[in-house]
C-alpha cells in the first residue's frame, strides 16, 4: 500500500508545501507514479523524512542534511557548531529572563541597562536618563565605575541639586556648586576613569560629547545648568591651584 503526498506529509508531521520543497532541493527523492499519475511515496519516503525532520528541529540546516547524514569529520564538526550555538542562544534567553524578571519586580527599571536594575527605585529621572543616554557610549568599565558611584548614598546637597527649580536664586545656586564640589573631588578620586568620559567612550570624541552635551541640555534645567557651570569652574580653580 502507498501513499499520496498529504498523506505522507500528514504521517511525518509536516506539510505538503514542505514534502515538494524537500523534493525541489533533492534532499527527498521523488516517487515512482501510479498508472493515473498520482505520486505514491512508501515507508522508504517516510523514514527519510522524519530523518530530516527531526535535523531541523535539532536546529540544522537544509543545506547540512547530507553532510550530517554523512557522519564524517565534517558532520562532527556541524553539530559541535550547532550545539555551541544553543548553548549561546539558551545563555542569552535565561539572561533575557533574568532582565524580564527584574522588570516584572520593578517596573521602574524598564529603560536602564541590567545592571542599574536594583537602583531604578532610588535614581532622580534626571541620572536615570543620563544612565540611558550613556550606556549608548560608555564602555562597560565605565559604566561599572558608573553603578558602583550611583550605588553610594545620596547626599542632602545632591538630592537638593536633583530637585532644584529652574528659578532658584543666583544664591542658592552657588551654594549648592560649593557644596558639591569637594564631593565631585572624592568620586573623581574614587572612580578617576569617570574623570574623562572621552577616554572612557567607546564612541568618537564628537559623537560622544555630542550625547553629553545634548543629554544635559535635555534632562536639567536652567539652574541646574547654572550650578554644573559654577561647579566646573570651582574644580578648574583647585586643579590650577594644584589642590
Amino acid at each position: 500500500m502507498a501513499w499520496s503526498t498529504s498523506e505522507l506529509a500528514e504521517l511525518a508531521g509536516t506539510t505538503l508545501k514542505t514534502v515538494r520543497h524537500y523534493h525541489k532541493i533533492g534532499l527527498l527523492d521523488e516517487p515512482e507514479r501510479a498508472a493515473n499519475g498520482y505520486k505514491r511515496y512508501g515507508v522508504t519516503h517516510l523514514v527519510r523524512l522524519l530523518r530530516i525532520r527531526r535535523l531541523v528541529g535539532l536546529g540544522l540546516p537544509l543545506s547540512d542534511v547530507p553532510t550530517v547524514e554523512a557522519a564524517d569529520e565534517r558532520a562532527e564538526e556541524i553539530l559541535r557548531a550547532l550545539d555551541a550555538e544553543l548553548a549561546a542562544s539558551i545563555e542569552r534567553q535565561q539572561r533575557m529572563r533574568r532582565e524580564l524578571a527584574a522588570i516584572l519586580d520593578n517596573r521602574g527599571s524598564i529603560d536602564l541597562p541590567a545592571e542599574f536594575e536594583t537602583l531604578a527605585d532610588d535614581l532622580p529621572e534626571g541620572q536615570r536618563s543620563f544612565l540611558v543616554a550613556y550606556s549608548s557610549i560608555l564602555t562597560p568599565s565605565a559604566m561599572s565605575a558608573l553603578q558602583k558611584q550611583f550605588s553610594e548614598p545620596r547626599s542632602d546637597v545632591g538630592a537638593r541639586f536633583e530637585t532644584l527649580p529652574a528659578d532658584a536664586p543666583e544664591d542658592v545656586r552657588r551654594q549648592i556648586a560649593r557644596r558639591l564640589a569637594p564631593e565631585v573631588r572624592k568620586q573623581q578620586e574614587d572612580h578617576p576613569i569617570l574623570s574623562d568620559l572621552e577616554a572612557s567612550s567607546r564612541r568618537s570624541g564628537a559623537v560622544t560629547q555630542s550625547v553629553v552635551v545634548q543629554s544635559l541640555v535635555e534632562f536639567y534645567n536652567e539652574a541646574q545648568l547654572d550650578v554644573l557651570r559654577r561647579l566646573h569652574a570651582l574644580l578648574a580653580e583647585d586643579e590650577a591651584a594644584g589642590t
